[in-house]
């Protein structure tokens, strides 16, 4: 149900290629982790791509599982996963699944909107720059054109005191997407102080999780 140790196993696998100035192979790996078209991508971009993928996915496979499962147990997990998985085979935009594939991202949207919070809160408290990641958050989140990725890509942007954000290509199709954070590009030495930050993440996830949890149903009941 959770994804966190395949993630990172990803962009440390990007993060050793770019280090052994393997750039073709890394823009290989990086098709493991981002939908876009990786063919002509420069280092600064596969380094971008690679934490932008990071970010979101440190909400969608490790944060907002964990929601779901304090909340509801395992009938939680599997209704999350299966709403995300159904997303990510047919929310994007196609003229086979337009319709449905648009009722299956709005769903993805919704569940994720508690995960991609606390998310992008613990990146705030947990990261070397609370304040650069409040911020940009407060800032920049709202010009990402997914309600959830944005403030985490934000909390991330502004917690590592980079900047994410740009033009992408998805196999012809150019989505021009609001800069995040206030700092350079991302390097590659960036990549190992993100997949840190998105490790403590996961970690203080699993803690309020089990706290909530481990709540009486009675008072998780009046709370609500």
């Amino acid at each position: 149900m959770l994804g966190g140790t395949s993630l990172d196993r990803e962009a440390a696998a990007v993060s050793r290629l770019l280090a052994t100035d393997s750039l073709p192979a890394a823009r290989v790996r990086l098709t493991h982790l981002v939908g876009r078209d990786t063919r002509r991508l420069d280092e600064a971009e596969v380094v971008r791509a690679t934490l932008e993928s990071l970010a979101e996915n440190t909400s969608d496979a490790v944060v907002a599982p964990l929601v779901w499962g304090a909340a509801a147990g395992v009938p939680g997990l599997l209704g999350y996963r299966a709403a995300n998985t159904l997303d990510a085979m047919v929310g994007h935009h196609s003229a086979r699944h337009e319709r449905f594939g648009w009722a299956a991202a709005r769903l993805d949207d919704l569940l994720n909107l508690p995960g991609s919070r606390l998310t992008a809160a613990l990146a705030t408290l947990l990261g070397p720059d609370p304040r650069g990641a409040w911020r940009s958050w407060r800032r920049d989140a709202a010009g990402h054109p997914s309600p959830n990725a944005g403030p985490v890509e934000a909390a991330f942007a502004g917690a590592l005191g980079t900047r994410l954000g740009g033009t992408n290509d998805y196999g012809g199709r150019i989505e021009h997407r609001a800069v995040m954070g206030d700092g350079p590009p991302p390097d590659r030495a960036d990549l190992d102080r993100a997949r840190t930050l998105a490790r403590r993440i996961g970690a203080a996830a699993a803690l309020v999780a089990a706290a909530v949890a481990l709540l009486p149903p009675s008072y998780r009941t009046e709370r609500s």
